[in-house]
């Protein structure tokens, strides 16, 4: 399966797994959260998660039929996105949020904009105890190429000196269906690859190299070039032909620089309300305005 399609979404994943069957070791429910579409893939299993090519977790995908515009649709969708963090994220402790991706790339800025727009609270539990705000910090921390340092040592400095119950990793992925770009929010309990998704895999970020829970948070803003024509043409295409050194292709919207503000400000909203229990998302876009 990896050497043919590059599958970020557990969903994905497991339908191209199974095809017209079930996967041994891999659960599947759907539900509803605020009238939108959530999908539960859970891997149980050893045998699921070679099935897959993910670790044995838990993986939340929430769909949403188009980019939320007005506030009422932000807010319907950030609050779907709060109720997904809250049931992922230890109830208590301070939490490290961070945005992963270059910035200066829009596909790849989904992470940085997200923890830009965070309701952070760890400098304000001296000056406003009486608020019972949860600890948060955030960091956007950048990419190899202008930091010169890998993202993974970043994170595990800042980890060693605050000492998070868990760390929320927010990034850029992957889709294989086109439908599925910057319409799918995925969350899961197993950590995150920075950069796996187009072919450029850095230091995993999980509990075994950073020392707490990562929860994973990623919008597939992509679309590599040869997944999508084995797609398009039901398989009747050689993924080579796109994949020689230095040939990659990845499309992605148009309208991107809309799609990923747009986005970014769901999450920041979802975000900060599902780790803050004793806040609505309306509340935290008081805090924010």
């Amino acid at each position: 399966m990896g050497g043919t399609r590059k599958l970020d979404l557990a969903l994905e994943a497991r339908e191209w797994a199974a095809g017209a069957g079930e996967v041994p070791g891999v659960g599947l429910t759907e539900e509803r959260r605020f009238g939108l579409e959530v999908t539960r893939v859970t891997v149980e299993s050893d045998e699921g998660a070679r099935a897959l090519g993910k670790p044995k977790g838990t993986y939340l995908t929430l769909t949403l039929p188009a980019l939320p515009r007005d506030r009422g649709e932000v807010l319907r969708a950030a609050s779907a996105v709060a109720g997904l963090v809250e049931e992922l994220v230890p109830k208590e402790g301070p939490v490290l949020a961070v945005g992963l991706g270059n910035r200066r790339m829009t596909p790849d800025a989904l992470g940085p904009r997200t923890a830009e727009g965070l309701l952070v609270t760890r400098h304000l539990g001296a000056v406003l105890p009486e608020a019972g705000l949860r600890p948060v910090a955030a960091l956007a921390a950048g990419v190899l190429g202008t930091t010169g340092m890998e993202t993974g040592e970043l994170i595990a400095g800042a980890a060693a000196k605050l000492r998070p119950a868990c760390i929320l990793a927010v990034d850029a992925l992957a889709a294989r269906r086109q439908e599925r770009v910057c319409r799918t929010i995925q969350l899961s309990d197993t950590g995150i690859v920075p950069g796996s998704g187009v072919g450029n895999a850095r230091m995993a970020l999980d509990r075994a190299h950073l020392g707490a829970p990562v929860i994973a948070l990623g919008v597939p803003t992509v679309v590599e070039a040869a997944t999508l024509c084995l797609d398009l043409l039901d398989g009747d295409f050689d993924p080579a032909a796109f994949r020689r050194e230095g040939a990659e292709w990845f499309v992605t919207p148009r309208n991107i620089d809309q799609e990923v503000e747009g986005l970014a400000r769901v999450l920041a909203l979802g975000i900060s309300a599902g780790l803050q229990a004793g806040l609505s998302v309306e509340e935290v876009e008081g805090w924010l305005a």
